[in-house]
């Protein structure tokens, strides 16, 4: 009996689809456009911390590969970071646990100016499918500011980018924002 169960599973293949091709071409110019706008914004690239407030896990592998072999933003100067005194953009993902909720704060309060932050995923804007618990504030937008969100339950790398580069492109020309050296 198991080795029927074993044959079956060698000679049928894999059960599941095969993952669609990114499109390289769009993720190299999405990735030159947000280093040109932090080049000049900050006139650097951009120092990315990510804080995962209670999420499933989900989002983190998505902005895991943003630093992989297909996105690889490092050549572009853009840079995940350990520490939020480094950072210049805070990427928030699931709702905020009531045991997460002081350290969210506590990083974002320890996140220079100027500082972006962005929701990644469904829950981080109200809560998604956890949204009622008891075990949750609710999104991320309850406890910091929150200058962008990205939908999706995960969203693509691809839309994270779109994001990081459309909130970049918007405060280049912002004259609000004080830039530090």
């Amino acid at each position: 009996m198991a080795w029927r169960l074993i044959l079956r599973a060698v000679l049928g293949g894999p059960a599941t689809e095969p993952n669609l091709p990114p499109d390289e071409i769009e993720a190299q110019a999405l990735a030159a456009r947000l280093h040109a706008a932090s080049q000049r914004l900050l006139g650097r690239g951009l120092a990315i911390r990510m804080v995962d407030s209670g999420s499933c896990n989900g989002c983190e592998l998505e902005i895991q590969m943003l630093g992989s072999i297909v996105y690889d933003l490092e050549r572009f100067g853009l840079r995940f970071v350990a520490s939020p005194r480094h950072a210049d953009v805070l990427l928030v993902t699931g709702p905020v646990t009531r045991n997460m909720r002081e350290a969210l704060l506590r990083t974002w309060t320890a996140t220079p100016d100027p500082k972006f932050v962005i929701g990644v995923g469904d829950c981080a804007i109200d809560g998604g499918v956890f949204k009622g618990s008891p075990a949750i504030s609710g999104g991320i937008d309850e406890v910091v500011k929150v200058d962008a969100y990205v939908r999706g339950c995960p969203p693509t790398p691809a839309a994270m980018l779109e994001v990081l580069c459309a909130l970049v492109e918007a405060n280049v020309s912002a004259p609000t924002r004080a830039l530090r050296g």
